[in-house]
């Protein structure tokens, strides 16, 4: 079961394609106010406490398990990788497996500046949750991948890269909460793996070509270190020349990304 990340949705059709030839029935969510959920007059993406998802993720085990199956191999994107590990360690529904795809387990920037800006962040979302957080979002990430641009990838831009998608205090506020989560400690019980590119670039603003092989969206070196805070049995893997969204890398990177999944899939799942 896959779950996207922060305006996104799943169009990932050749993983599904790697799934389905491993075996697996796939599936994937798009989340309320995302993807083919968004309902017009609704503030997309917005939702005040991660854990609200866990109804939807809950509902999604049991169509899965309409279809036969009783356990689940759980894969989550970003934000989907936070809402994912969640939802796996607090579930008393069988997950054999977790597959975190740069997950978003920590914010990017100074941790000084991090933590001063905190308690005045959470004062205003108590009293205007949904005013939005001006933001100088790049569009680097999406000329990367986007087949109009310099990628290769067709998707539908009213679901994903769409300006309609803002920062909210309410939305940052939950966010925070889920990855102090993280920090805490979360005991998944099954093994998780982990992956992140091997480096970032947060500070370009112009293109360039090695922008097709780095994370122009989170820091992975912030990322790493929280893998040991998922479960007691957790694999890191570091993808050299790997995007943000690993499964969207340039070849070969991409074949060298399925190849360490299925790598882990046989020693830790089947």
């Amino acid at each position: 079961m896959y779950v996207h990340g922060w305006n996104d949705y799943f169009f990932q059709t050749h993983l599904a394609d790697y799934w389905n030839r491993r075996g697996f029935d796939f599936y994937a969510i798009d989340l309320r106010r995302y993807g083919r959920n968004l309902r017009p007059g609704l503030f997309a993406g917005y939702i005040t406490s991660l854990d609200d998802y866990a109804s939807e993720l809950d509902e999604a085990y049991r169509l899965i398990g309409e279809d036969g199956h009783d356990l689940i191999t759980l894969m989550g994107h970003s934000t989907g990788g936070l809402i994912a590990s969640l939802w796996a360690a607090q579930t008393d529904r069988p997950v054999n497996g977790v597959v975190l795809n740069s997950p978003w387990l920590d914010m990017s920037g100074s941790d000084l500046m991090l933590r001063a800006k905190r308690p005045l962040l959470e004062t205003a979302a108590a009293f205007k949750p949904t005013s939005g957080i001006p933001v100088s979002e790049s569009a680097l990430y999406a000329e990367s991948i986007s087949s109009s641009m310099k990628g290769e990838w067709d998707y539908d831009l009213d679901y994903k890269s769409n300006k309609g998608f803002i920062p909210r205090l309410g939305w940052v506020k939950a966010i925070l909460a889920g990855q102090a989560k993280v920090a805490a400690g979360l005991a998944i019980e099954c093994p998780v793996l982990m992956m992140i590119s091997a480096r970032s670039d947060l500070n370009a603003t112009e293109w360039d070509e090695s922008l097709k092989s780095v994370d122009l969206v989170l820091d992975v070196d912030k990322l790493a270190p929280l893998a040991w805070r998922l479960g007691p049995v957790v694999t890191l893997i570091r993808i050299e020349g790997g995007l943000h969204d690993l499964t969207l890398s340039p070849q070969p990177v991409r074949d060298e990304v399925f190849a360490e999944i299925t790598r882990w899939m046989k020693v830790y799942v089947r």
